[in-house]
Formats: structure tokens, sequence, C-alpha cells
């Protein structure tokens, strides 16, 4: 059998082809990735083997014509290479050709009506697993870099305290999106949510957007002293904010000021509680466009053409993950997002939980 277009290895979407008996010949990484496992341990495998306590798969190649056509597609499909436990669901497209199959995953969640501003569909999660690997080697590069600055800035006669910092938050940023790329590559239960100072973690973010757009861009800070700490995890909410910064910068917002406030008696969803944080991400660029108000927060979703559509989505799952909300209002010069965070008071005990359970 002809194998698929070389160009196949670059999509996302999981191929394999198969010869006329259903055993497969190859796969592009994306199934390999999709399925945990690697791509040279496909050929070779039935592929209804691969379906979990099932025979849709077998029916569908026993019950195949001789004539290369379009074949069933086959839903909610539960997929594992054998021997694997743990399934994978996708909606499974089979394409008879001249010398055999061409079989397309179409990944699903595993829990049909789930809020897909909430969970990043399969077909995403693999997609991101690949980048993640790709990243590994150039933040390698960044970080002995950034150590080779450090020291030839710690051996200099001059005392370049800007540098220094520069250097520093390299560090801390290159370490950060490691720990991120582990996450996606190896998924672990959510960290335990600590104490934190809020305003650090904005001047985080302000430090980075200083880097980031110099001096086209007025930042302000309009911070509240007398707030109290709150419970959280400071990587995840940096980069939900980050997220929020850059995406007024990218709108072209001349002015971004971040305003922190208590809020007493807040109502977060169904959820009230006594005390929260009220975190007001302010900037006068173009706003929101009209075609995307209700779709706003759902991945792939971008007012522009070279943007992801994911950071929206990311901010809102970080607020999730702390109990809080994300809201937003806008019109042209005028736009401001809302992050609410509930602060544990004494003998309130959900908001050290990373799931809020």
């Amino acid at each position: 059998m002809t194998a698929p277009a070389p160009d196949s290895n670059s999509l996302t979407t999981p191929l394999a082809w198969a010869d006329a008996a259903g055993v497969i010949l190859g796969a592009n990484p994306a199934l390999a990735r999709w399925l945990g496992v690697s791509s040279r341990r496909l050929p070779g495998v039935p592929l209804a083997a691969l379906e979990v306590d099932g025979e849709m798969l077998a029916r569908a190649l026993a019950e195949s014509g001789e004539t290369p056509r379009d074949f069933a597609r086959l839903r909610r499909l539960a997929l594992a290479f054998p021997g694997h436990d743990e399934p994978r669901f996708a909606d499974v497209s089979l394409s008879r050709t001249e010398a055999g199959w061409l079989v397309e995953a179409h990944p699903v969640e595993e829990f049909p009506g789930e809020d897909p501003a909430v969970a990043l569909p399969s077909a995403l999660s693999a997609a991101l697993k690949g980048l993640a690997h790709e990243l590994r080697n150039p933040l390698a590069g960044l970080k002995g870099a950034a150590q080779l600055l450090a020291r030839r800035i710690a051996s200099s006669s001059e005392d370049d305290r800007d540098s220094r910092e520069l250097v520093a938050l390299i560090e801390a940023e290159v370490a950060r999106l490691t720990a991120l790329l582990e996450r996606l590559l190896s998924p672990t239960p959510a960290r335990p949510h600590e104490p934190l100072n809020i305003h650090a973690v904005l001047e985080r973010v302000l430090r980075l957007a200083e880097a980031d757009a110099g001096w086209a861009v007025k930042l302000t800070r309009d911070y509240d002293p007398s707030l109290p700490e709150l419970t959280g995890d400071a990587d995840r909410l940096t980069q939900a904010v980050w997220n929020l910064v850059r995406n007024a910068i990218e709108a072209g917002a001349v002015n971004v000021t971040l305003r922190t406030r208590a809020e007493h008696a807040a109502r977060i969803g169904d959820e009230p509680h006594a005390l929260a944080l009220r975190l007001e991400i302010s900037d006068d660029g173009r706003g929101v466009p009209e075609e995307l108000a209700e779709r706003l927060f759902l991945p792939l979703v971008s007012g522009r053409a070279e943007g992801s559509g994911l950071g929206l989505a990311l901010a809102q799952q970080v607020a999730r993950e702390h109990r809080g909300s994300l809201v937003y209002r806008s019109r042209p010069g005028h736009t401001v997002f809302t992050v609410l965070l509930p602060i544990a008071l004494e003998g309130d005990t959900h908001e050290g939980n990373p799931h809020g359970a």
C-alpha cells in the first residue's frame, strides 16, 4: 500500500494506513502521541486490536466491499494500544483505498457535553504535547545562555543591577515554561495551593510586560495594599494574568492598568464568599470584536490572524482552578477583564483545594 503524502507527518489529526487485511503499515506522529506509544510500535498491529471492549472496527473492516470509497464514520470508539489500560475516545473515519485502508481518528472528550471552555479537546492536547517536545531544546539553550550571561555580569567590575534583574527574569521564565512543558508531557495532580501575595504575581507580570513592550505601553499599578494573602498557584496565576496583559498589548493598547480591590459578600457563580479579590486589567485598545463576544473564551477563537486563541481560554481555566471567575466588558478604547478570586478566611477549608472540591 502506498503511504500517505509526506506532509501527513505534520498533521495534528491522528492518521494510520493499513493493508487490505486491516494490519497497520504505518502511522503519523499525531496518532502515536495520542495513543502514547512510539510510531515504531504501530506497524504490524491489526486495526481491530486498537478497539477496547468492542467489535465495531472489526465489523466495519469485515463488511467492506472491494471498491475504493469513503467508508463509515464510527462514533465514539474507545481506543488504546494493546496492553495499555487507559482508553482514548475518538470518532473514526475509515476510507477504503485500492490497496487497503486509511484511518482518521478525531479525538473527542470522554464525557459528551463537557464544557469546551473547561477542557481543551483531545486533539488539541495531542498537538500541544508534540509542541512541548519540540520546545524542550530551545528552552535548554535559553537556560544555558542566561547562566552564561549571569556569570559574565557577576565577574564584571561594573554593578549593572538592571542586567542582573533581566537575567534573573529570563531564568525564572525559562524555569516556569519548563515546568509547564513537563506538565503537558507528564500530567500530574495539581499542586496544592499555597498562600501568596497577589501583588508579587502582578509585579512579575509587569516586569514581563516591560521587557516585551518597552516604552510603547504605559503600565499603571492601582493596588489595594491592605489585601490579605490568598491561596493559589503563583505560576498558574502569573500565566493567566500575563495572557490578559499581553492580549491588551496585542490589541493596540497604549495604557494598561492593573487594579486590585477587596470585594465583600461576593458571589462567584452560585457560591457566596465573605471576601474576594477583584483584579481588573483595563486597557484602551481596540476592544473585543462584536462577532467574537459570545465565543471569546473558547479554545482556538482569536481576533487576530496570527493568534492561537488559547490565551483567554487558559486564563479562564486558571480562574476556575482557583474557584474564581473571569468576565469582561468591552468597547473600542475601553476593555476591562475582571478576575474574582475567593480569599480564605479563618474556618474556611475550601480555598486551599486546587480542584475546588
